[in-house]
């Protein structure tokens, strides 16, 4: 199957001819012909209408290689928000109903995309400020130097509670403290940054591919599909590919096209071993004490202890347990109880006694979590 699908899409197989390719087109039309409910997570980096009067230029008069491209002109802020609502109509209808979204811009334009997706009902999860190490000065000495842009990451409405965020592992790479929304990498710059042959940059606004890793890595999982509908020189197709992620790109320049085309196709996966992820206990799916009941591993009857048997209850059969002469209530409500605590977890609390044997319930719970992942729940 070839990288580049110069046209349309056609319809979903076993493999969507679709997947990891880049779709020629404006990105409203082409998304629109895309299955609903078919990617996981979007990156998106629109055009930031930067309002560029003319020419940038240093003190001694020379040119500022910077935005001036016909695709970051707009007519007026009014043509700009059509446009923003527009793709952003339609790259909600792509998410999955727990999927994410990832917008990027400047403070020209995230404000208002920012208040678009508001309106259209996507629910804000955090603003990430990418603070760049190596900033473009102010040549003008008029204001500050603009040294960061803003991230909006946001799910797919308040009710999409199981999105995807590999908490743990971003703890894990971060020295075992939680990871904080401000990002500190450089801009795409030396051998990342592709040149032409006049030594120019194919892209002026290409993005590091370590801050669309961290991106992939926190709120993705291997295989899943990441849709990039200003997909530029496919930096987030080379990084999905790198770690093991579909994508699928939409681009309307010829140029980027083929430079993405080229790039993409010399990146190596890594290794399944590689990709392994500290996914946490938060990434585990929930299991009801129920389930236990439901795959016979637990019996109706059954003696629960503590690990020091000085507290005994036993298992109702609709998934409650009771101690004494309480009502029943669940392995938490019930632990808690015998306690005199507010609160108890009742996964390592109970034991479930067989004699004099005892065994953690906790470890009933990861026999049918195995079960379900071998199902492919």
């Amino acid at each position: 199957m070839p990288l580049v699908a110069p046209g349309a899409p056609g319809e979903a197989q076993a493999k969507p001819e679709w997947l990891d390719t880049i779709i020629k087109g404006d990105c409203v039309s082409r998304m629109a012909m895309l299955p609903a409910g078919s990617v996981d997570a979007i990156f998106a980096d629109p055009p930031y209408n930067l309002q560029l009067g003319g020419d940038l230029t240093r003190p001694d008069q020379s040119r500022v290689d910077a935005v001036n491209e016909d695709w970051d002109r707009f007519e007026s802020f009014e043509a700009y928000d059509a446009f923003t609502r527009a793709w952003l109509l339609a790259a909600r209808r792509l998410l999955k109903p727990n999927g994410t979204i990832w917008v990027i811009g400047s403070y020209h334009n995230i404000f208002r995309v920012g208040a678009i997706m508001q309106d259209l009902g996507f629910w804000m999860l955090n603003d990430i400020v990418w603070r760049k190490t190596n900033p473009m000065p102010n040549f003008r000495g008029r204001r500050f130097q603009n040294a960061h842009e803003t991230m909006i990451w946001a799910s797919r409405s308040s009710e999409a509670k199981s999105y995807t965020f590999n908490y743990d592992a971003m703890k894990a790479a971060n020295d075992d403290t939680q990871m904080r929304s401000d990002w500190l990498f450089p801009i795409c710059s030396g051998s990342e940054r592709l040149r032409d042959e006049d030594g120019g940059k194919v892209h002026p606004t290409q993005k590091p591919e370590a801050l669309l890793a961290r991106v992939i890595l926190s709120s993705t999982k291997p295989g899943d599909t990441i849709l990039d509908p200003f997909f530029g020189t496919g930096t987030t197709g080379a990084v999905a590919k790198r770690l093991g992620r579909h994508f699928v790109g939409i681009e309307r320049e010829d140029s980027y096209i083929e430079a993405a085309a080229e790039r993409i196709l010399e990146v190596e996966p890594l290794s399944a071993a590689a990709l392994a992820s500290n996914g946490g206990k938060r990434a585990e799916p929930r299991v009801p004490f129920a389930a236990l009941l439901d795959m016979g591993l637990v019996q109706p009857g059954a003696e629960l202890t503590c690990a020091k048997g000085r507290h005994v209850a036993h298992v109702q059969a609709d998934g409650t347990i009771r101690s004494g002469e309480g009502e029943p209530a669940s392995i938490h409500k019930i632990g808690a109880r015998v306690q005199g605590l507010d609160a108890c977890n009742g996964w390592t609390f109970w034991y479930l006694r067989e004699g004099a044997r005892l065994t953690p319930i906790d470890a009933f719970r990861q026999t049918v979590r195995e079960a379900i992942a071998k199902a492919g729940l």
